[in-house]
């Protein structure tokens, strides 16, 4: 959120309150888990997808379902969904 907040106020000329955000959001990320990297995130998915042999775009949601619950707060939801997608095109 506060990144969407960040994006919200530099396109609006508000570097002062992007500012705030970005102070705000950097001492919670001190208290936050290690987020997985876009490579871990990747290794992990591809993982869930040969665990449940998935074989396509048409698996998508039974993957995800799966990669929800357990890489839930250890990583980049953005980053997991394009993994997903990823490792199920190719």
């Amino acid at each position: 959120q506060r990144k969407d907040s960040i994006t919200a106020f530099e396109g609006a000329g508000r570097q002062d309150l992007a500012d705030k955000e970005k102070s705000e959001m950097a001492v919670l990320q001190a208290y936050l888990p290690k987020r997985m990297s876009a490579e871990e995130t990747l290794a992990a998915v591809k993982a869930i997808v040969a665990e449940l042999g998935a074989a396509g775009p048409g698996d998508m949601g039974k993957v995800m379902g799966v990669v929800k619950t357990r890489l839930a707060g250890k990583a980049d939801m953005g980053q997991v969904s394009a993994a997903v997608k990823a490792a199920l095109a190719g």
